[in-house]
């Protein structure tokens, strides 16, 4: 694992752009009801931490989904995606648009670390193999980085236990090692702290917080506590929502 960042790395980084979007949609039905997130504009810089602070069903997860490269969208003029700071951007639509999965697949496999609500743990591995899976997928060595980042959230004394003998703030820790065991471009959170107690959040997320602000990787997370923005210093993205009962369609918009 490369060593922590400086803060001067991190100031030099922090205005080089890491996605630039620009009129992206994505229409969605279930029972009836239709649903259409629109994004005119968002561009999230390198080292910067983000906020999506909503209510459920707002779009939060599924804009997660397609900056995550898991979910396309339903139209996009401008998508771009920047794996260094040093190279030209990717223009991801065009992927969608050619249907080029294996370079979407390894797009998300080198530069996104997901931390989802629940941590989406492998009962049947250790916490160490756990946190090296995002390492092993993409074929790198067992070089330590479990052990550092085990430190870093207290959670070394339980390397070798299964998840099942972890309290869930401890399985979210290991999820956050995971998601960052590989030195993604960006790690995201959807709500990572939602099923804690409150307590427990607050402990969790700081540490989810501290961690990433040391290697200087991009945040951007979801969730319904508003208070975490000005807690953890968290550029808020700005959310409208508005129902039309004629067509039962819900318009959210997302900008930042």
């Amino acid at each position: 694992m490369s060593s922590a960042v400086s803060s001067s790395a991190v100031k030099q980084q922090d205005r080089v752009s890491l996605y630039n979007l620009s009129d992206i949609t994505k229409t969605m039905e279930s029972g009836g009801i239709r649903f259409q997130l629109s994004v005119p504009h968002l561009n999230i810089a390198r080292g910067e931490k983000i906020a999506i602070i909503a209510e459920s069903g707002c779009g939060k997860s599924t804009l997660l989904d397609m900056l995550a490269f898991i979910s396309q969208p339903t139209t996009s003029d401008q998508f771009e995606f920047y794996p260094s700071a040093l190279t030209d951007p990717v223009e991801v639509d065009r992927y969608w648009q050619n249907n080029d999965q294996n370079s979407i697949s390894d797009l998300r496999k080198s530069h996104i670390g997901y931390v989802m609500q629940i941590g989406g743990l492998l009962p049947f591995l250790t916490v160490r193999e756990n946190i090296n899976l995002s390492r092993d997928v993409l074929g790198l060595p067992d070089d330590g980085t479990a052990v550092e980042l085990a430190q870093k959230l207290h959670i070394s004394s339980h390397l070798k236990k299964l998840p099942g003998n972890l309290s869930l703030g401890e399985r979210q820790r290991v999820a956050i090692c995971r998601a960052l065991a590989h030195n993604p471009s960006v790690v995201i959170a959807d709500e990572p702290t939602a099923s804690l107690d409150p307590f427990s959040a607050d402990i969790v997320l700081k540490m989810f917080v501290d961690l990433v602000e040391e290697l200087g990787t991009t945040l951007i997370l979801a969730s319904h506590s508003w208070q975490y923005v000005k807690r953890f210093g968290l550029r808020r993205l700005s959310q409208e929502s508005r129902r039309d009962s004629t067509t039962r369609t819900m318009f959210t918009t997302i900008k930042g």
